[in-house]
Parts: structure tokens; sequence; C-alpha cells
């Protein structure tokens, strides 16, 4: 008679318990790997974009800086004129022609310059102490282009910088040149960007010293010669689209490389 009132108090819980405790700890491990799961999707989605921003800061940084020393040392730096690749022609060269008569610097194929141009630029200056180079930037599809090599007396910059193993990749995944169809769906998601809906050029031109006219609203003054003012825009996309929305992520940066050097 003892021994089964024992066996009473030793019961444990019943099926129905166990299967209610069971079904709750499943739903609550099943809330708290969900928010795991978008809390890792949210973080390589914010991760990309912190990577493409500092990819394009730094090369926006860069190219400032080259913009800035470019055009020095000028012709009108030396007593006794040296030969040509020790001086600079230009801040930015040109082509065609160079550097024999400076075109006229236009905007989305305007112009008679072929570069500089929207997506291609060519600084010359001695921007490192170790002699005059010439510095291009260039956007080939989706990938912003670096080169440098010395300028040589003679030589076309164009020739020269599209030589083997001279331009670099530089900038990954920049859009300014995008297609309208992207544009359009980039603009769904970003409103403000790509005004007009058209292609957006990294370079812009303002030439002449009494202010930041467009080049090719400064009359007389334009030319690669009279550059003095260049405004960039990157436009670049992360690699993959946002984890959790499925929408395309972009960073906007902008700079103005302004020319320190005077005009020969």
């Amino acid at each position: 008679m003892k021994l089964s009132q024992k066996q009473k108090r030793q019961t444990g819980f019943t099926l129905i318990e166990v299967m209610v405790s069971v079904a709750i700890f499943v739903v609550i491990s099943g809330a708290i790997f969900g928010l795991l799961g978008d809390s890792q999707k949210q973080f390589r989605t914010e991760s990309q974009l912190l990577g493409s921003f500092q990819e394009a800061r730094l090369g926006l940084d860069q190219i400032v800086r080259d913009a800035s020393d470019a055009g020095y040392p000028p012709r009108n730096h030396f007593s006794t004129l040296p030969t040509a690749d020790k001086y600079t022609n230009s801040p930015v060269a040109w082509s065609p022609s160079y550097p024999a008569t400076p075109c006229l610097i236009g905007t989305g194929g305007g112009g008679t310059c072929t570069t500089p141009g929207d997506f291609d630029v060519i600084f010359e200056g001695d921007v490192d102490g170790s002699g005059v180079k010439w510095i291009r930037y260039q956007l080939q599809r989706t990938t912003l282009y670096r080169g440098v090599t010395p300028k040589v007396a003679g030589a076309d910059p164009v020739t020269a910088t599209n030589a083997v193993g001279v331009m670099l990749p530089y900038v990954t995944n920049v859009m300014n040149n995008a297609s309208a169809t992207q544009i359009a769906q980039f603009q769904a998601a970003y409103p403000g960007m790509f005004p007009g809906g058209i292609a957006q050029p990294i370079f812009q031109f303002s030439c002449g010293d009494s202010g930041p006219v467009l080049c090719q609203n400064a009359g007389a003054s334009n030319s690669p010669q009279n550059v003095r003012d260049i405004e960039i825009t990157l436009i670049v996309m992360t690699p993959q689209a946002d984890m959790q929305t499925g929408k395309l992520r972009l960073v906007e940066l902008n700079g103005r490389g302004r020319r320190i050097n005077p005009n020969q």
C-alpha cells in the first residue's frame, strides 16, 4: 500500500504537457533563428555597401588630387625651355592633334575632343616629383581604369596610355554610363539619381579663371589648356542586390578638383 502511494507521487509530465512544451520551444527557436538570419543578411548587405563606398571614396580622392596637381611645371616656369617631356603643355592632355591644336570640350559627345570627355580624362603634370607624367582615368563598361606613364616628347598621350599594362582596374561597378533600362531600375529606388533619366558624366570641365563656367559655355576659353575646375561624380553599385528587399543599392559621391597651377 505504501509503495503504491510513493509511485503516484513520482508521476512525471503527461504526454500533452510534453508536446505543448516542445511546440513552444520550436516556435521560439524558429523566431530566434529567423531574426538571426535577417540580421546576417542585413550585415552582409551593409558590409557590401560600405565596401563600395570606401572604394569609391578612395578613388574620388585620388582623382581630386591628380586634378589639383595637374599643369606643373608649366612652360613659363623655365628661363631656358627644356625638352618637351620636362614641362606640361596643358593640365589636361587631349586628343586628337595633341599638342599642336587644342580641341573643344563638349558634353554628351559634343565638342571636337575625343579626350577629355564625359568618361575619359588625361591629366598632365609632375605629381610626385619624379617627372612629368600622363595620368589617365577611363571608364570601360562598368570599371573605371587608371593608368600612369611618363610623358614622352612627340608622343600621343592616348596611344601612350593605351599601351599594354598601363591601364589597370581602379573602381569597379561604376554605373555612370548605365543603359536606359538600368537607369529606369535605379530611379525606381533612387529618384534623385540620374536627372533626366540619362547617363551622368564622371567628369565635367570648367574653363577660364573668372568662375566655374562649363567649358562648352566658355566661348574662346574652351580648351583643355584652360581647364580650371573638374567636377567629379561617381555612382557605384554594390556587387549584389539588397539580400532582404532584392533592390539595387547605389552610392553617389561628388568632388571637385581645382587646378592650383597657373596657365602657361
